[in-house]
């Protein structure tokens, strides 16, 4: 019964943000539209770390790769066959198949957590220097020139399905996009309350007892990889149709670094709170962009430090625990307030 009632207010939360995102594509101006299509869309992308992060317990401190392999991999279909409905499934298979691949000689040649990271970041880093390379006219795919750090404009945008003359609007990328993120919050809720989803969370908290208990942490720990890999490459699929263009800088330290601070900030081991702190950090991103007094990266390093060393659960978690402590004494004052009113 208690496991009916958790899934029923996944899909209940689920389906609050997509009529949310219905009646704010409605209300609200293009430009803040845009701006929080863009939030959703890094959300998407922070919700993929924490997942492989927060409850795989494997620390990727490439999952830009990911990202930048679903926004190219889109943008190459979509400019050679016109339509993004196969661009979509592509942007989502390839970056998933690559990660199967490296996750592969990762998890199966039994390399430590330390090196994982090293290994991911260095495969981001050799992405973007490549990428960064290919400005001449020969470097191209097909139709579609990759542009060197100039990237890759004019990206056809999504279409209804098989219809490349019917191309969505703005308003309908932004539920699209809210709708992916609420449709991957659900799925990955569901994945937890799973075995599977049960074992992986074991298999974090205990490796090694959990392999002598009989099960394949390989395999375990390489679905997990390949889910967020997933995620990713449908969060860069979205973030090329929000602004028609791609460029070597999704693959960028920087961007690795953020979804980073996004995941400590929001707290491991949830998944909702990477998320929230990942729209709030790029909300206050955007305000101090807009002046030249205070530098943005200054700001994120200090915001980092203090988490690290004064609020290392995160955000979400720290409020949950502060509320199961409160609670109890809440309920207390409650029922003695009731009992004194009572003749």
């Amino acid at each position: 019964m208690k496991l009916f009632s958790e899934k029923v207010r996944i899909v209940l939360s689920a389906l609050m943000l997509i009529l949310l995102a219905f009646w704010l594509a409605g209300a609200i101006e293009l430009y803040t539209l845009l701006s929080i299509t863009v939030f959703l869309v890094m959300g998407l992308l922070s919700l993929s770390l924490a997942f492989i992060w927060g409850y795989g317990g494997i620390l990727c401190f490439g999952q830009a790769a990911f990202f930048g392999l679903g926004a190219y991999t889109y943008a190459i279909c979509a400019i050679n066959w016109g339509d993004s409905t196969w661009a979509v499934v592509m942007a989502i298979l390839l970056p998933t198949l690559f990660s199967l691949l490296l996750g592969y000689v990762i998890f199966y040649g039994g390399v430590s957590d330390v090196y994982l990271g090293a290994i991911t970041l260095a495969v981001s880093l050799v992405l973007f220097n490549w990428l960064n390379s290919t400005s001449g006219s020969e470097y191209h795919i097909g139709e579609a020139l990759l542009g060197g750090f100039n990237g890759i404009p004019s990206v056809p945008t999504l279409n209804m399905p098989f219809q490349p003359d019917a191309i969505l609007s703005p308003e309908a990328i932004f539920m699209v996009t809210a709708g992916a993120l609420a449709l991957c919050y659900a799925l990955l809720k569901f994945v937890l309350l799973s075995r599977f989803g049960k074992t992986v969370v074991a298999i974090r908290e205990n490796e090694q007892r959990a392999g002598l208990l009989g099960y394949n942490v390989p395999a375990h720990k390489l679905v997990t990889f390949a889910i967020g890999a997933a995620i990713a490459g449908l969060a860069g699929c979205l973030y090329v149709n929000w602004g028609a263009f791609v460029s070597p800088g999704v693959f960028s330290i920087s961007q690795s670094a953020q979804i980073i601070i996004w995941v400590i900030v929001g707290g491991r081991g949830t998944l909702i709170g990477p998320v929230i702190s990942c729209v709030l950090l790029q909300w206050m991103v955007t305000r101090l962009g807009a002046q030249q007094t205070v530098d943005v990266n200054l700001v994120l390093g200090v915001i980092l430090a203090v988490f690290v060393l004064l609020i290392p659960g995160g955000i979400l978690p720290t409020l949950q625990r502060f509320w199961r402590r409160k609670r109890p004494k809440m309920l207390t004052a409650t029922r003695a307030s009731v009992s004194e009113v009572k003749p």
